[in-house]
């Protein structure tokens, strides 16, 4: 198959088709920021924190799912991206609890890092938390269900590499959570206590 050039920032590069513009974005040294995505395991464009300005579209694309295309020309740092991602963000925050110093995570958060990096000292927004309480059943894993973003990657570990699907979304629209079926207790799901979930949350 003919390879596809494109440019990324200015920047030619050459890639196979199929690849997506995150990857393409990498071969020539350019990081787009990532909250859902997980290399072969979880490409689902669900937090929109890698969207991109593609010349000739007029919605951003996220970066993660989006195939290249010949002559393809994108925009990783315009304007309307930096605001698109700190808005994304913004929102995010709004309904996370702001406990990052007592945080187990303090330090070792992808969310927090990318505040960081964003500039973000702030949020704007007032939010709401989720109706769900922490799960202390299991004896390895703590679910948190106030502390989830939504990104999916634990359902992906479990489901892809585990294949166990101890943990799915539940419910819909603000009252999505990821948690056992029916909101079993860790300790009562098909958990095999592995931990795998643990070390890819965000």
């Amino acid at each position: 198959m003919k390879p596809i050039t494109l440019k990324v920032d200015n920047q030619p590069v050459e890639v196979e088709a199929g690849t997506t513009i995150l990857d393409a974005a990498k071969k020539v040294g350019v990081e787009i920021p990532t909250l859902c995505y997980m290399q072969e395991i979880n490409a689902i464009g669900a937090c929109r924190i890698c969207v991109v300005e593609v010349k000739g579209t007029k919605a951003l694309q996220p970066a993660c799912v989006t195939p290249v295309a010949p002559g393809m020309e994108v925009h990783t740092n315009s304007t309307s991206v930096r605001k698109a991602r700190n808005l994304t963000l913004e929102l995010i925050l709004s309904n996370h609890p702001f406990e990052c110093l007592t945080c187990i995570r303090n330090q070792n958060c992808e969310l927090q890092s990318l505040a960081e990096a964003f500039g973000i000292r702030e949020v704007r927004f007032p939010g709401e938390n989720p109706p769900y309480k922490a799960d202390y059943s299991s004896p390895s894993v703590i679910r948190e269900p106030e502390k989830c973003i939504l990104c999916r990657r634990c359902v992906a570990v479990c489901d892809k590499v585990q294949t166990v699907n101890a943990v799915a979304p539940q419910e819909r629209g603000f009252n999505t959570t990821v948690a056992p079926a029916h909101h079993r207790p860790m300790a009562e799901s098909v958990c095999i206590n592995c931990g795998q979930c643990t070390l890819v949350c965000p």
